[in-house]
Protein backbone atom coordinates (compact mmCIF):
# COMPACT_ATOMS: atom_id res chain seq x y z
CA UNK A 1 0.00 0.00 0.00
CA UNK A 2 1.47 2.89 -0.94
CA UNK A 3 1.39 6.34 0.93
CA UNK A 4 1.12 9.84 -0.80
CA UNK A 5 2.30 12.87 1.70
CA UNK A 6 -0.02 15.76 1.51
CA UNK A 7 0.85 19.34 2.22
CA UNK A 8 -3.27 19.42 2.72
CA UNK A 9 -3.39 17.01 5.21
CA UNK A 10 -0.28 17.10 6.72
CA UNK A 11 -2.64 19.13 9.88
CA UNK A 12 -6.11 16.93 9.91
CA UNK A 13 -8.88 19.12 8.81
CA UNK A 14 -10.95 19.95 11.68
CA UNK A 15 -14.07 18.76 13.06
CA UNK A 16 -17.15 19.12 10.84
CA UNK A 17 -19.19 20.64 13.49
CA UNK A 18 -16.08 22.91 14.52
CA UNK A 19 -15.07 24.06 10.48
CA UNK A 20 -18.71 25.21 10.27
CA UNK A 21 -18.65 27.38 13.46
CA UNK A 22 -15.10 28.76 12.12
CA UNK A 23 -16.55 29.64 8.66
CA UNK A 24 -19.80 30.92 9.94
CA UNK A 25 -17.97 33.08 12.33
CA UNK A 26 -15.88 34.64 9.48
CA UNK A 27 -19.10 35.43 7.34
CA UNK A 28 -20.30 37.55 10.83
CA UNK A 29 -17.30 39.85 9.64
CA UNK A 30 -16.42 39.58 5.77
CA UNK A 31 -18.22 40.15 2.46
CA UNK A 32 -16.95 40.04 -0.52
CA UNK A 33 -17.45 42.39 -3.77
CA UNK A 34 -20.13 40.09 -5.33
CA UNK A 35 -22.21 40.43 -2.44
CA UNK A 36 -21.67 43.95 -1.89
CA UNK A 37 -22.29 44.54 -5.76
CA UNK A 38 -25.34 42.64 -5.49
CA UNK A 39 -26.49 44.65 -2.74
CA UNK A 40 -25.85 47.96 -4.08
CA UNK A 41 -27.94 46.76 -7.20
CA UNK A 42 -30.67 45.95 -5.21
CA UNK A 43 -31.07 48.79 -2.89
CA UNK A 44 -29.96 47.04 -0.04
CA UNK A 45 -29.60 48.88 3.08
CA UNK A 46 -25.80 48.77 2.84
CA UNK A 47 -22.97 51.71 3.33
CA UNK A 48 -19.61 51.15 1.61
CA UNK A 49 -16.90 53.17 2.78
CA UNK A 50 -13.91 53.79 0.79
CA UNK A 51 -11.63 53.91 3.88
CA UNK A 52 -8.26 54.67 1.09
CA UNK A 53 -7.29 58.07 0.68
CA UNK A 54 -9.06 60.95 -0.35
CA UNK A 55 -7.25 61.02 -3.46
CA UNK A 56 -7.62 57.27 -4.39
CA UNK A 57 -11.17 57.95 -3.93
CA UNK A 58 -11.71 60.79 -6.17
CA UNK A 59 -9.63 59.20 -9.05
CA UNK A 60 -12.34 56.41 -8.62
CA UNK A 61 -14.46 54.14 -5.98
CA UNK A 62 -17.77 51.79 -5.67
CA UNK A 63 -20.45 53.67 -6.65
CA UNK A 64 -22.15 54.96 -3.95
CA UNK A 65 -19.32 54.52 -1.85
CA UNK A 66 -18.30 57.30 1.10
CA UNK A 67 -15.08 58.84 1.26
CA UNK A 68 -13.80 58.17 4.89
CA UNK A 69 -10.28 57.68 5.34
CA UNK A 70 -9.64 55.31 7.58
CA UNK A 71 -7.06 56.70 9.63
CA UNK A 72 -10.54 60.31 9.78
CA UNK A 73 -12.82 57.29 11.69
CA UNK A 74 -14.23 58.72 14.76
CA UNK A 75 -17.53 59.16 16.57
CA UNK A 76 -18.77 62.21 14.83
CA UNK A 77 -18.09 60.92 11.50
CA UNK A 78 -19.76 57.45 12.19
CA UNK A 79 -22.19 59.14 13.92
CA UNK A 80 -23.43 61.24 10.36
CA UNK A 81 -23.51 57.79 8.41
CA UNK A 82 -26.60 56.77 7.23
CA UNK A 83 -28.19 53.61 9.18
CA UNK A 84 -27.44 50.28 7.86
CA UNK A 85 -25.33 47.84 8.25
CA UNK A 86 -21.31 49.53 7.17
CA UNK A 87 -19.15 47.37 4.93
CA UNK A 88 -15.34 49.06 4.37
CA UNK A 89 -12.55 48.59 1.75
CA UNK A 90 -9.25 49.48 1.19
CA UNK A 91 -7.02 48.47 -2.00
CA UNK A 92 -7.10 45.03 -1.31
CA UNK A 93 -5.50 42.38 0.31
CA UNK A 94 -2.10 43.24 1.23
CA UNK A 95 -3.67 46.41 3.24
CA UNK A 96 -4.80 46.36 6.56
CA UNK A 97 -6.78 49.90 6.61
CA UNK A 98 -10.63 48.38 5.80
CA UNK A 99 -10.11 46.33 9.34
CA UNK A 100 -8.68 48.92 11.48
CA UNK A 101 -11.44 51.85 9.70
CA UNK A 102 -14.11 48.41 10.91
CA UNK A 103 -12.59 47.83 14.11
CA UNK A 104 -12.92 51.76 15.21
CA UNK A 105 -16.50 51.52 13.53
CA UNK A 106 -17.60 48.24 15.81
CA UNK A 107 -16.37 50.46 19.43
CA UNK A 108 -18.51 53.05 18.17
CA UNK A 109 -21.15 50.19 18.26
CA UNK A 110 -22.00 50.23 14.24
CA UNK A 111 -22.51 46.91 12.55
CA UNK A 112 -19.86 46.30 10.08
CA UNK A 113 -18.07 43.95 8.16
CA UNK A 114 -14.88 44.08 5.51
CA UNK A 115 -15.29 43.60 2.18
CA UNK A 116 -12.47 41.19 1.45
CA UNK A 117 -10.06 41.67 -1.90
CA UNK A 118 -11.14 45.33 -1.70
CA UNK A 119 -11.02 47.69 -4.65
CA UNK A 120 -8.21 45.75 -6.04
CA UNK A 121 -10.85 42.43 -6.14
CA UNK A 122 -13.75 45.26 -7.18
CA UNK A 123 -11.82 45.67 -10.25
CA UNK A 124 -10.96 42.42 -10.76
CA UNK A 125 -15.11 41.43 -11.28
CA UNK A 126 -15.04 44.14 -13.68
CA UNK A 127 -17.70 45.91 -11.60
CA UNK A 128 -19.07 49.19 -12.71
CA UNK A 129 -16.87 52.40 -10.56
CA UNK A 130 -17.53 55.67 -9.86
CA UNK A 131 -14.80 58.71 -10.28
CA UNK A 132 -13.43 61.30 -12.73
CA UNK A 133 -9.70 59.44 -13.22
CA UNK A 134 -11.37 56.00 -13.96
CA UNK A 135 -7.72 54.48 -13.64
CA UNK A 136 -9.35 51.09 -12.66
CA UNK A 137 -8.65 49.08 -15.52
CA UNK A 138 -4.88 49.89 -15.82
CA UNK A 139 -4.49 49.58 -12.12
CA UNK A 140 -5.61 45.66 -12.34
CA UNK A 141 -3.64 44.85 -15.84
CA UNK A 142 -0.57 46.33 -14.00
CA UNK A 143 -0.88 44.36 -10.75
CA UNK A 144 -1.24 41.28 -13.14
Amino acid sequence: MSTINSQVGRVPAADPADAQRHFEARLAYETDPSEVHEDLQAGAPIVVLDVRGSDAYRKAHVPGAIDLPYTDVDAERVAALPEGLIVTYCWGPGCNAAVQAAAKIAALGRPVKEMIGGWEYWLREEFPVEGRGKEPRSYVERQG
